[in-house]
């Protein structure tokens, strides 16, 4: 019996996509490793690349603006880095309007108060930065990092941008429509798809934190890195400044968490409150110098002089070069 296709030709196949330009594959779950594999390997290449050493990483919230822009058009966000506007009932009272509501008038009250917060913050991070630039070495120290958005994330890029420094944004890909603030340096410009990884970053080359107000994500970052501090999971000592204490400690009262024996009385050494850009300033100073530049408190070894070469030029003519 003849083959039922042995008098017809198949047609010519195009070329099979490479496996790694193939985004069926790519972003499937069987590459799901790959794709963790990439936010670490891609960053740490372009870290090495810009000879960055330690981070300096601050946290808050990304729903207010500057103080200017608070004055001249007071915006509530709908969600975390969202460009989405809240509600109309949400929205804080504004000049002129004849009828306001009690959340109203909450909100234009805090908008006020979180655009301080964004002054501080741009405040701080360029008083950093300047002292951070007049440090000895090829490697850049203490660079201002914060998640990539809008709010104190952008108040503290905008500060080391403002300062001329190097500034980090590490964002994240979330439902809603989000973008990165312009103040940060183009090539320290991420995009992370897993929380995970972009917490393994704010993590790995911090050396100092700073706690801005918040809400849900800033308290998550907040004690994920205190956890991390507190059960000696970090390879350096780490400074963290809580920033303005009237606000956090009417959001949740860490002495009580100590009196009740939820945590030790020693952990509240962990951190310190500051209420200003120069105390707070002051508190980073005092703590990195002591645990990262004094005689014997030595970082050596973390980061290059010079931009990381490639596995090409490591390893020479073992690696065949390829047309791409």
């Amino acid at each position: 019996m003849e083959p039922k296709n042995a008098s017809v030709s198949p047609k010519p196949l195009e070329s099979a996509p490479l496996a790694y330009e193939n985004p069926e594959f790519i972003d499937s779950p069987d590459a799901r490793m790959l794709r963790i594999m990439s936010e670490y390997y891609e960053p740490m290449a372009r870290f090495r690349r810009e000879r960055i050493q330690d981070t300096v990483v601050f946290f808050g919230s990304a729903r207010f603006d500057s103080l200017d822009e608070a004055n001249e058009q007071l915006a509530l966000l709908d969600n975390t880095g969202s460009v989405q506007l809240a509600p109309h009932a949400e929205q804080p009272a504004r000049a002129g309007e004849e009828e306001t509501s009690e959340l109203k008038h909450k909100r234009a009250e805090a908008a006020v108060e979180m655009a301080r917060y964004y002054e501080d913050a741009r405040t701080l991070a360029r008083m950093m930065t300047e002292w951070s630039m007049k440090l000895p070495g090829r490697r850049h120290r203490f660079v201002i990092t914060s998640g990539g958005g809008p709010g104190i994330m952008e108040a503290a890029n905008r500060g080391a941008y403002e300062a001329g420094g190097k500034t980090i944004g590490l964002n994240i890909k979330l439902p809603f429509e989000q973008r990165p603030n312009p103040y940060i340096t183009p090539a320290l410009n991420f995009n992370f798809h897993y929380f995970f990884m972009r917490k393994y970053w704010f993590a790995y080359l911090a050396k100092a934190l700073v706690v801005f107000p918040g809400g849900f994500g800033t308290l998550d970052e907040m004690f994920e890195l205190l956890t991390l501090d507190q059960t000696h999971k970090l390879s350096k000592p780490i400074t963290i400044v809580i920033y303005g204490s009237s606000y956090w400690k009417s959001v949740i009262d860490l002495q009580l968490l100590a009196d009740k024996g939820a945590i030790g009385v020693k952990d509240l050494d962990l951190f310190q409150f500051a209420d200003t850009p120069e105390e707070a300033f002051a508190i980073l100073k005092d703590g990195l110098t002591k645990n990262h530049l004094s005689a014997g408190a030595s970082d050596e070894g973390t980061v290059p002089d010079e931009p990381q070469v490639s596995a090409q030029e490591m390893l020479g003519p073992d690696i065949a070069k390829t047309l791409s």
